[in-house]
């Protein structure tokens, strides 16, 4: 049987239970679920605020939006961010307005403060921290640039679902985390994410923008008096908001959140444990003291990654690779060659299979098919 990257595992008998409420209540659209869902995040996180959306894309690119608007940042102002991410990320920046500035990583795939600080500028208005495959990398040092350059914080947490940094969850510290439970993320939906404003105004504005500017919801309106048909308009903005059929999956994979993480970090051990022997061709991905990473990601960085995935497919194990240096697209080619850390990472590194239905055995085939190709 095929090993593959990715296969998400579902609480289906609760999932069904939380779908036929909204059935049965004849509510599918935002509020009802979307709304419990926000509270039981709030409440796991610590997090002040949470909006639920469609999908982390939408909190990026309303991060980005509502900052530039509420800081008053100008066009072509400057954002810090990381090369090694999906593009959403840094598409979010150019979507505002905003210059995607490129720093370089270190060995745990997260920006490196020294590059950070070396990129700041006059124009420099925020850092945009991506916690690749769950790391927390050198978050805290980062924190500290930002503090010391009145620099705004957007942590983008689309891996980090269930990471914890020094046993709490990472982000207070940040003016915005956005999560991801697209649907093979770590806690799984059909495709969904979070907004987490610092601010509660800033919470506000997004709900607005996110239903075309409308400043009530069709939730609220439910329950407005003679007059809830009444709103206004006061923004031009999207069809970001999430539904309640999907966050119902959400609030029936949350409970397992945590003991799932436990069984990827398990998986990640043996991993280890498998090709340790090989540490002369195989470069680890560091995981720094503190972190207990939600471990979306299983990395390693080989001379041939190339040949060693064509290998695997051969033997119907099916790898991944997360990511392509964005400076390599033409996009972002202004950035090329920039980055000599994130352009040797694209070039070497591969994602092994990770999820909840592998097994100690599945582990061993892939570790041993990787040992075999490094073998000859």
């Amino acid at each position: 049987m095929a090993i593959q990257l990715f296969v998400p595992t579902f609480d289906v008998d609760n999932c069904l239970s939380e779908i036929k409420e909204c059935l049965e209540k004849g509510w599918t659209g935002m509020g009802f679920k979307t709304v419990e869902f926000e509270e039981k995040w709030k409440q796991y996180t610590s997090l002040p605020n949470a909006y639920y959306l469609g999908s982390a894309t939408a909190a990026l690119n309303l991060s980005f939006d509502i900052l530039k608007e509420g800081y008053d940042w100008k066009d072509d102002d400057e954002v810090i961010t990381t090369p090694m991410t999906f593009i959403s990320s840094n598409h979010a920046i150019l979507l505002a307005g905003l210059k995607p500035i490129f720093a370089d990583i270190d060995d745990t795939l997260c920006l490196a403060p020294e590059s950070v600080r070396a990129h700041i500028t006059d124009k420099t208005r925020a850092v945009l921290f991506v916690g690749l495959g769950g790391n927390t990398g050198r978050y805290e040092e980062v924190v500290k640039i930002c503090e010391e350059h009145n620099l705004k914080l957007i942590l983008d947490a689309a891996h980090m679902a269930g990471t914890r940094l020094r046993g709490e969850i990472p982000g207070k510290e940040a003016e915005v985390v956005n999560y991801s439970f697209q649907a093979v993320k770590n806690l799984p939906t059909a495709d969904s994410g979070m907004l987490c404003f610092k601010e509660a105004e800033f919470d506000k504005i997004a709900r607005r923008k996110a239903w075309l500017g409308i400043n009530k919801d069709t939730y609220s309106r439910s329950t407005g008096g003679n007059y809830k048909w009444r709103y206004d308009v006061e923004y031009v903005g999207n069809k970001y908001h999430g539904n309640s059929v999907v966050a119902a999956i959400g609030l029936a994979q949350l409970p397992h959140l945590d003991m799932d993480n436990a069984y990827r970090r398990q998986l990640a051990s043996w991993y280890d444990q498998m090709l340790m022997p090989c540490g002369d061709k195989i470069k680890f991905i560091t995981v720094p003291e503190g972190c207990e990473s939600a471990r979306h990601l299983y990395q390693i960085m080989i001379s041939d990654r190339d040949g060693l995935m064509t290998y695997l497919n051969e033997h119907d194990i099916y790898p991944g690779v997360h990511y392509v240096d964005n400076t390599q697209y033409r996009m972002y080619a202004y950035a090329a060659g920039t980055c000599p850390n994130a352009a040797y990472a694209s070039d070497h590194l591969l994602s092994l299979p990770m999820h909840l239905r592998l097994t100690y055995e599945d582990v061993s085939t892939v570790a041993e098919c990787v040992k075999e190709f490094l073998a000859k």
